[in-house]
């Protein structure tokens, strides 16, 4: 099973995982041996219910958790249990963000905020060197989503959809390997939900970056190279774009 799906254009994989969390005196199983491994420079949409454990199986495979059973992959290595300081170095090097509640700090401006995974991956004195080839390395990021007007607002003065765009330049200023998007359009009006879509296509096609994204909308999910479908915690289906 595990030879099948490790294939050499694999990037990254979740081989049989299982995951529950604790409610009480109960337990709840969430993920219920999900298989699922995804190219490099792919876009995969994960769709389900609410419940049906999607999210979970994203921070699984971005190693914001960690599976009860199974393994995370990737190019063939196992990562879900490495140290923790190198799972860490690998949420800061390799994986990039975007929430559906955007998880922007507020007490920054948009221009720190997208700084951020740059000032936790250096030393404070190698930053201060560096720092202007960050700060316009930022700039351009966000002259490139269309924010380069916004750089020293901060979040309470930014719509919705500018929100958005700030947290995915924040989720690209590490240069990350796998784009994960938890509802990237969720909380967005169908406009701005076109416009975030047609950005992260931009990026996957002009970058080559593997996105890996959650959502409950088929509309947007159809959107993406393949579509994965949970249920109940088990892989339904998976569908090829037309």
């Amino acid at each position: 099973m595990v030879d099948t799906i490790m294939m050499p254009q694999t990037h990254i994989a979740a081989i049989a995982v299982e995951k529950a969390y604790r409610k009480g005196e109960h337990k709840v199983p969430v993920l219920l041996g999900v298989d699922i491994e995804v190219r490099r420079g792919e876009f995969v949409s994960i769709i389900g219910q609410s419940g049906s454990g999607k999210s979970t199986l994203l921070h699984l495979l971005g190693l914001l958790d960690g599976p009860d059973v199974g393994e995370v992959k990737l190019y063939g290595e196992r990562i879900d249990d490495l140290p923790q300081h190198s799972r860490d170095e690998l949420r800061n090097r390799v994986f990039g963000f975007i929430f559906q509640f955007y998880h922007l700090l507020p007490e920054l401006t948009v221009m720190e905020n997208v700084l951020t995974p740059l000032m936790i991956r250096h030393s404070a004195w190698s930053y201060w060197k560096s720092r202007k080839a960050f700060q316009e390395q930022a700039r351009e990021l966000l002259d490139r989503v269309g924010l380069g007007h916004r750089l020293g607002h901060k979040p309470t003065e930014l719509s919705g959809g500018e929100m958005q765009r700030a947290a995915i330049a924040r989720a690209l200023m590490g240069n990350p390997e796998v784009l994960l998007a938890d509802e990237p359009t969720g909380n967005l009006d169908s406009e701005t939900g076109a416009e975030i879509m047609d950005l992260l296509r931009n990026l996957n096609g002009r970058n080559d970056l593997t996105i890996i994204m959650v959502t409950h909308d088929e509309s947007i999910a159809q959107q993406a190279h393949r579509t994965v479908r949970l249920a109940e915690g088990r892989l339904e289906a998976w569908v090829e774009a037309a």
